[in-house]
């Protein structure tokens, strides 16, 4: 009888008073069937938060603002406002409220229309879990359907639910699902965004305030302006009134309360990466979720998860590291500058992404010169094409050589030019030719000709030295090489094998670069780079991501590249740096017609890629005649501004880390030269070297002294690597 009378006091309150109550009754009582069913309870959307490797939030992702919480902590002065406006008979009745029903039925025949809901915490519950579950505008607008049906089923929902929960449970439920305006879902968030604190120490006036906002949220939403802000303190004060009409408050409790400013705080809850403290990792970490299929597999489902699932992402972004490149950064280049800096940080041997810089912010807004996609990272972690690598590319070829059997000691006479003797010197992976005899290459600034070893051509970064070298192992070789130490391009297509490919015409990001580095750092162990360690879900599940290494290099071929790579700082294109106070490796790279400058280098701890370009186009805005950080300079190498940055974020990002020493080279086995040793000068030579001008003109006599040229022009795209040398453009080793 009871279910007969709810079902047409539902019938009657859903239907408008035209016609007569008599006819919805009817309408109603002809359809009942009210037997409990089972409601689907999808999880809530909840936020997902990003922490660094100290657990400390770095971003919160969501699509609905919400953090669920246990009843008790919801303070019950909150619980009882709630009760009181929306259904202070609540602990009292059943599924429906019979009496509540009946008020709304005589509200609703005294104004002709449906002024008054009449359900009860239980029915809004199992509204507000339709129209969340709701995927569409159809699903959305039947879950919220003034007709007969539509309440008959939430009826028969309300039902299972009082079966399946208690009271209590059903309450913390509503709290947690409801809409409180401002962009804030739950009773946590509202009182977060509202008022600047937990639920647990809402106040009277304060929990009046958001119990009144739960019937029209879009219409006492405090953000939208001062009327709305109006709207509610009227609504608050009447929930202040319910509550001492029913007897939860005393009379003088209320009026005190109804004398308080509204209160509201306006506390922005930052969502997305824009708004993160380190907004480039940020977007890396975002993008690899979406990317990876352990998260869904689907985008779709990835996107929701990261949305709506209430994961804590613990992270491995270092804030010491992270802090100690961003100052160096802004040492160097201006946030205000059309060039961009940027840099990322590595630790070989795991792949842990410990710090991404960059001398922009992160942002829509041109006015501002602010980036709005990754300047660190690939196009696959939302970034862009990258710059070329230039001469960090030599490092490949390097590695190439060592592999195969070449010694420190061996090298070539490497002249002014290099021409390719035919178009098979060069062969891709696919066998085709690509060499290009009608181009020639010649060296820079930093690199003059002469006879090199792989140690003097590596520190003086000699085009037509490390032309020749690729040449001996292989195009193949080095391209492989390159990909096994975890090189790719910025843009996701593969690597470009061309003649020119030593000289770093691929467009490479500073997180692949300094990952590739970081295998030799590791002995020879790729690592993919890695941002998370650990994904708990909202049910305290843990997921621990571990790093996903193999050894690539032969151990001792690494030691013997960081061998050669040490020198740059001593005796090469980084001398005038100078190193960290600790073993370190590193190359400088600057492209063609100083398009862009790098730096790449590592320690056993650490690995790190800086680069600098213009984002609006190296080739059309490149690095000549510039103002960059307040300094001008006239030409842009890589260790004008990226080794700089380098060595001191190096410096601070390390200190108190206990220094690593490489592993000393095998001499038995790459110590002197083999087939491919320099010619020994003849005593009539030898006698004749006085000084330098000597020197000189025994070069000049052999033809092959070094000159300055163009900097290594690429068939397919440009590369090479010059630096500040002194005026004879000579290595110290010449």
């Amino acid at each position: 009888m009871a279910g007969a009378a709810a079902g047409v006091l539902v019938a009657a309150v859903a239907l408008p008073a035209v016609g007569g109550a008599g006819v919805s009754a009817r309408s109603a009582v002809g359809a009942l069937d009210l037997r409990a069913e089972e409601l689907d309870e999808p999880p809530l959307p909840e936020r997902t938060r990003l922490v660094d490797a100290n657990g400390k939030q770095i971003a919160q992702f969501y699509f609905q603002n919400r953090q669920s919480v246990s009843l008790d902590k919801v303070a019950p002065i909150m619980q009882k406002a709630l009760i009181a406006i929306e259904d202070f008979r609540f602990y009292k009745h059943g599924p429906i409220d019979i009496e509540g029903t009946a008020r709304a039925l005589i509200k609703n025949l005294t104004t002709g229309g449906v002024t008054q809901g009449g359900s009860s915490i239980t029915q809004q519950y199992v509204k507000q879990v339709l129209v969340n579950a709701a995927e569409t505008d159809e699903e959305r607008a039947a879950a919220t359907a003034t007709t007969v049906s539509r309440k008959l089923n939430e009826l028969r929902y309300a039902m299972a639910i009082e079966q399946k929960y208690s009271k209590d449970e059903i309450l913390e439920r509503y709290l947690n699902i409801a809409y409180f305006g401002a962009g804030a879902h739950g009773v946590q968030a509202a009182a977060r965004r509202f008022f600047d604190k937990p639920a647990s120490e809402l106040n009277l006036a304060e929990a009046a305030t958001l119990a009144g906002a739960v019937q029209n949220p879009a219409r006492t939403d405090p953000n939208v302006g001062p009327k709305s802000r109006a709207l509610l303190l009227e609504r608050r004060n009447v929930v202040l009134d319910r509550m001492a009409e029913v007897g939860f408050v005393s009379r003088a409790e209320a009026e005190a309360a109804k004398k308080k400013k509204l209160g509201w705080k306006d506390v922005e809850m930052p969502g997305g990466c824009e708004e993160s403290k380190y907004p480039y990792f940020c977007l890396y970490v975002q993008n690899e979720i979406l990317l990876n299929e352990d998260f869904g597999e689907t985008a779709e489902e990835r996107l929701k998860l990261l949305q709506r699932g209430g994961l804590t992402i613990k992270t491995t972004i270092d804030p010491k590291m992270q802090k100690a490149a961003e100052k160096a950064i802004r040492k160097y280049v201006s946030p205000k500058d059309k060039p961009v800096a940027a840099q990322a940080m590595i630790v070989p041997g795991t792949g842990e992404i410990k710090a991404m810089a960059a001398s922009r912010k992160f942002g829509n807004s041109k006015k501002k010169n602010e980036m709005s996609y990754n300047l660190v990272a690939d196009a696959a972690h939302g970034g862009g094409r990258g710059f070329q690598q230039g001469s960090t590319a030599k490092v490949y070829t390097l590695t190439a050589a060592l592999k195969e059997g070449m010694k420190l000691g061996d090298g070539f006479a490497s002249p002014n030019g290099y021409r390719a003797s035919g178009y098979n010197s060069f062969k891709d992976c696919k066998g085709n030719n690509v060499g290009d005899p009608s181009h020639t290459v010649t060296n820079s600034s930093e690199g003059g000709g002469g006879f090199k070893t792989l140690e003097t051509g590596t520190w003086g970064s000699v085009n037509t030295f490390f032309m020749k070298l690729q040449q001996s192992v292989g195009l193949c070789d080095t391209v492989k090489t390159a990909k096994e130490m975890g090189l790719k391009r910025a843009d996701g297509q593969k690597l470009g094998e061309y003649e020119t490919f030593t000289l770093g015409i691929n467009e490479a990001d500073p997180v692949n670069v300094a990952n590739s580095y970081a295998t030799l750092g590791a002995r020879g162990k790729y690592c993919k780079p890695l941002a998370i360690t650990e994904v708990k879900d909202r049910d305290g599940k843990v997921t621990r991501f571990k790093p996903k290494c193999q050894q690539v290099i032969d151990k001792e071929v690494a030691d013997a590249v960081s061998a050669i790579l040490s020198g740059v700082f001593t005796k090469g294109t980084m001398s005038g740096v100078g190193g960290i106070g600790r073993d370190a490796a590193g190359k400088t790279g600057t492209t063609d017609n100083y398009t862009a400058a790098w730096f790449a280098g590592y320690t056993p701890n650490l690995s790190s890629a800086v680069s600098i370009g213009d984002p609006r186009g190296a080739f059309s805005h490149n690095l000549i005649g510039v103002t960059i950080g307040g300094r001008y300079y006239p030409y842009v190498y890589g260790a004008s501004i990226a080794g700089p940055i380098w060595k001191d974020s190096m410096i601070s990002a390390l200190k108190g880390v206990e220094a690593a020493k490489f592993h000393p080279v095998n001499r038995s086995r790459f110590g002197g030269c083999g087939d491919k040793c320099p010619p020994k000068p003849k005593k009539k030579d030898r006698d004749e070297i006085r000084d330098i001008d000597d020197l000189r003109d025994l070069f000049e006599d052999r033809g092959d002294r070094g000159g300055r040229g163009d900097r290594g022009r690429g068939d397919r795209g440009r590369g090479g690597d010059w630096g500040g040398w002194n005026e004879t453009g000579l290595a110290p080793t010449d």
